[in-house]
């Protein structure tokens, strides 16, 4: 039902691999040590970025992870969310717009983290395409079979702080009602209510605080030191010409409801 022809030559070939038992060693893990530097996507310099990593400052959070989760809550409320298919857009860009991706709002929260002395990688994950199909019920055939998933990583007290963990230790431990992936919720929004795991050991809606969506990846594409590395020699979700006729219409639609109906005009 998922399409292939989507998707960029180097993401689909990988994608033919399956999905291995152990993708990256831990010691390789342990040598990508991320960075604070900006990048192309991590645009952090700019005054966009500078300035809301300001606003987080003048609340004067407790710790750095305290500082990430009001950033968090920021970027959830003011970057309205949307299924722009432009995965290197720059994370100043996507604040002047007011409207992002749920990779494309991630980004501004690793771009925050940088600009605030924290450094930051990222895990690849090629995630089932299926997974996707509760927003997109009318248009399942044009769905990518695998979608690639930048999931940001940040360094807090001497380890790696994984987005979908950011929350983890503020919960009650109540049973988690999981993430089904539709209506107006997206992974980034889910992530302060409940944990994310790509490896964990619970299932969603099973007793506990976390959800795990392992069953999802197809291909655990390691760690890298930033998205643009993974872009890089991965190649985003969707081909060029599949991101330049979709971008005006999709990175305008609104996440939600209106995914059984078709997009919201502006």
């Amino acid at each position: 039902m998922t399409s292939r022809l989507l998707m960029p030559c180097r993401t689909a070939s990988v994608a033919r691999l399956g999905r291995p038992q152990h993708a990256e060693p831990a010691d390789a893990a342990a040598a990508v040590e991320g960075s604070t530097l900006p990048t192309r996507i991590l645009d952090w310099r700019h005054p966009r970025v500078t300035g809301l990593t300001s606003r987080v400052q003048q609340t004067r959070p407790a710790s750095p992870l305290d500082a990430l989760r009001t950033a968090h809550g920021i970027i959830a409320r003011e970057v309205r969310p949307v299924y722009s298919v432009d995965d290197r857009r720059r994370a100043s860009r996507t604040l002047a717009l007011g409207r992002g991706s749920c990779s494309q709002r991630m980004a501004v929260l690793e771009a925050v983290a940088r600009a605030s002395g924290v450094a930051t990688r990222v895990r690849g994950l090629l995630v089932d395409g299926s997974f996707w199909y509760p927003r997109f019920p009318r248009l399942k055939t044009l769905v990518p079979e695998r979608v690639l998933l930048a999931w940001p990583e940040f360094g807090v007290d001497g380890g790696w702080v994984p987005i979908g963990e950011l929350f983890s230790d503020m919960r009650t431990g109540a049973a988690s009602a999981g993430f089904t992936n539709k209506g107006g919720e997206t992974l980034f929004d889910a992530v302060a209510r409940t944990g994310l795991r790509w490896d964990g050991p619970l299932s969603c809606g099973a007793q506990g605080d976390s959800c795990d969506l392992s069953a999802r990846v197809r291909v655990d594409l390691g760690h890298f030191d930033d998205r643009d590395s993974l872009f890089e020699r991965h190649g985003p979700t969707l081909c060029l010409p599949a991101r330049t006729l979709g971008e005006p219409v999709l990175g305008r639609w609104s996440a939600g409801a209106q995914a059984a109906s078709g997009p919201r005009r502006p």
